[in-house]
């Protein structure tokens, strides 16, 4: 039964991605980034064994993420369930919660009042949806009537919503409110109080954090952690090696392929998905050992794919960015430390200023990396 899941999801991508090539506004980046997502998520369908009835769900998605370590691929799992409920090949498409919430009048009134006052596409009123709903939603649990709203339940709302959002998500959250209020209090005149100016957020420097590095005897003590046992040891081993020492994120390491290494001159090649530049990086003698030993020891032999990092059962697949940072977490746990991944990027430009150079050199050459290898 997952088998067929998996054909019947493979066939409905090769439609959609045909459907989205043929229509004139849709630009060849975005085919290409939806075309790697959907591939990925093709494989995880077939790993986790989906079935097809729920493979277009909230919980499928949100476990998706996780798998693949891909910031935003919701936009294209969306887009073909869309398509796919257009042509009736599945009952619903997977919409966001709050497109499935009927809000009162009063709201619908204010999005169509913004959108016309401020002449602006339905696109945008979107996003302003949302957070109308999730306060609605807010007042409800409450019993909280628009008429009684005070200055602490915005504040509890608030409260709510930096638990589970980014700060940037925060501030898009305090513009819109802050609009529906005015409305309330200016063209309704339904609150006794104009309480938009009261809807603010903690200053950004008092949240800022300095980006986490690990120290010399952590780095001593996940090293000798490493071990050389097993495939997959070997295989993170050399991670490892180059997250440290090259200061490579786990999305440009999942993307190095065989011919991008001279063992030779001790240099690895990173190539610019969308143009035909290039960065010749030199590597360390201890992280062209770390490769070799891979390449040579736990490397699959029979695969068709050039990538340097296979998966280690059958059909030996490239791995993608959210295996890599699985491995590297797991070894570092291990070893008793509870750091992102990103801090031995971190390291990496640590070592780069106690060698010598400025912290604005440091980070050009994290740019640098960043820029060359795409998102």
């Amino acid at each position: 039964m997952t088998d067929k899941s998996t054909q019947m999801l493979k066939q409905a991508t090769r439609d959609y991605l045909q459907w989205m090539k043929s229509m004139q506004s849709r630009g060849s980046i975005k085919l290409m980034l939806y075309g790697l997502v959907l591939v990925d998520f093709i494989d995880f369908v077939k790993e986790k064994n989906v079935l097809w009835e729920d493979i277009f769900t909230l919980h499928t998605l949100k476990e998706f993420r996780k798998y693949s370590g891909t910031n935003n691929p919701s936009d294209a799992i969306r887009g073909l369930s869309l398509y796919l409920f257009n042509n009736g090949r599945i009952s619903q498409p997977l919409c966001r919660p709050y497109y499935q919430i009927d809000l009162p009048e009063i709201y619908d009134q204010y999005l169509i009042y913004h959108e016309q006052s401020r002449q602006v596409p339905y696109s945008q009123i979107k996003p302003i949806r949302r957070v109308l709903t999730s306060f609605y939603d807010f007042l409800q649990r409450l019993h909280i009537e628009l008429a009684d709203i005070k200055t602490d339940h915005i504040e509890a709302f608030m409260a709510e919503c930096r638990k589970r959002l980014a700060p940037v998500t925060c501030k898009v959250y305090r513009y819109y409110l802050r609009g529906f209020l005015k409305y309330l209090y200016h063209e309704l005149k339904i609150l006794p109080q104009d309480l938009a100016p009261l809807v603010v957020g903690a200053r950004l420097f008092d949240k800022a954090k300095s980006p986490n590095f690990l120290h010399p005897q952590e780095l001593q003590k996940l090293f000798s952690n490493l071990k050389l046992t097993t495939p997959t040891h070997i295989r993170t081993y050399a991670m490892v090696h180059l997250a440290y020492f090259m200061g490579l994120r786990p999305v440009e390491i999942s993307k190095i392929k065989l011919d991008d290494i001279c063992f030779k001159k001790k240099e690895l090649t990173l190539q610019k998905r969308m143009e035909n530049n290039i960065m010749i990086l030199l590597v360390s003698d201890k992280t062209i050992k770390a490769i070799a030993a891979y390449v040579l020891k736990a490397r699959p032999k029979k695969s068709k794919y050039r990538n340097l990092f296979l998966s280690l059962k059958i059909p030996y697949r490239p791995i993608n960015p959210g295996t890599v940072m699985r491995c590297i977490s797991k070894v570092m746990k291990e070893s008793g430390l509870f750091s992102p991944v990103y801090s031995l990027r971190h390291s990496y430009a640590q070592n780069l200023i106690n060698a010598g150079a400025t912290i604005y050199e440091s980070k050009e050459m994290l740019e640098a990396l960043k820029a060359n290898t795409g998102p």
